[in-house]
């Protein structure tokens, strides 16, 4: 769905017909040449974290988790940073792979990035973003093959790592990134005896590389999930679960609520409003009308009684609606 610019009112502020829109309510202030924007969640990208430790499912999750967003094999692109082990999992589908080998520079991860939203990607996974951090050629290998000051030299790699960071936010594709975790061993008791358990402890990434992320899912060994941070609201963090392509429509459900109503139906329910009250309340509650100032204004107005019910509206160009 495409953006178009909302006008809060079509008549002049001293004029009484004017519908004024609560003050709490989220809108874009755009100034001269910046255009004023109705905030619109279809327009999101997903950006999903995986992370957990070797065998917890990450790669298969997340194709499980991309196939549900696109419902097209043929649609997602694997960055494979895995030795190849993206090829695995081909009987699932027809999804492409792009081989990513050593120096695992950002410069390389933006290139293959770019790479598959020039072939028209929808869903791009990073498997993994651990290499960028961790890996041969990785932020933390440069930094200890650089002479001199270790705190100004960090100022050098950040902006290439952070690079990196914008261009997985500002992609127009959905992003999933796997994230390796630290493997550390606990003694649990299975049996009456007393054996070693391999979990995953923290992730092998920046740190705060989390808060850039839609979403993060935690995976354990035996591949269930527990949602650590979630935006969209949409899983209950203490109750754990196994992905499957139903988790990816889901959260792409979610992406498409803002275009839930036909126009006619937002229309019908402004005209249903019998007071200026009512109208408030529709605006408040129900942020589809808000794209529909101009209606908007016109019932306020017909409320009033200051204008005929079926008169034409006028859009900003003097056009009858």
């Amino acid at each position: 769905m495409s953006e178009q610019a909302v006008p809060i009112s079509t008549t002049p502020s001293n004029s009484k017909s004017t519908f004024y829109p609560p003050i709490e309510n989220s809108i874009i202030l755009n100034i001269y040449s910046m255009e004023l924007k109705q905030s619109n969640r279809n327009q999101a990208r997903i950006r999903v974290a995986m992370q957990g430790p070797s065998g917890s499912g990450k790669s298969y999750s997340s194709l499980l988790l991309a196939y549900g967003i696109c419902q097209d094999w043929r649609r997602i692109a694997v960055i494979d940073t895995e030795h190849q082990s993206a090829h695995l999992y081909s009987h699932l589908g027809e999804y492409n792979v792009l081989n990513l080998t050593a120096p695992y520079t950002p410069e390389r991860y933006i290139e293959a990035i770019t790479t598959c939203e020039k072939a028209g990607m929808d869903v791009i996974i990073l498997d993994s973003i651990s290499h960028e951090w961790d890996g041969d050629g990785g932020v933390l290998d440069i930094h200890a093959q650089m002479a001199g000051n270790s705190f100004t030299n960090w100022s050098k790699i950040t902006p290439r790592h952070n690079a990196l960071v914008q261009k997985i936010l500002s992609s127009g594709s959905h992003i999933i990134s796997t994230i390796r975790s630290k493997q550390d061993y606990v003694i649990t008791e299975k049996n009456g005896k007393s054996v070693p358990e391999k979990v995953g402890m923290k992730g092998v990434q920046r740190d705060g590389l989390e808060y850039d992320y839609t979403i993060v899912f935690e995976l354990d060994i035996y591949n269930n999930v527990n949602c650590t941070k979630d935006r969209t609201q949409l899983f209950n963090s203490r109750i754990a679960f196994k992905i499957d392509d139903t988790t990816g429509k889901k959260i792409m459900q979610w992406c498409k609520d803002g275009e839930r109503y036909h126009t006619q139906e937002l229309e019908d329910m402004i005209r249903s409003c019998k007071t200026i009250e009512e109208l408030n309340n529709l605006y408040k509650n129900q942020p589809h009308v808000r794209k529909l100032s101009v209606e908007l204004n016109h019932r306020a107005a017909v409320i009033k009684g200051q204008v005929p019910e079926y008169e034409h509206l006028k859009n900003l160009n003097g056009q009858a609606v």
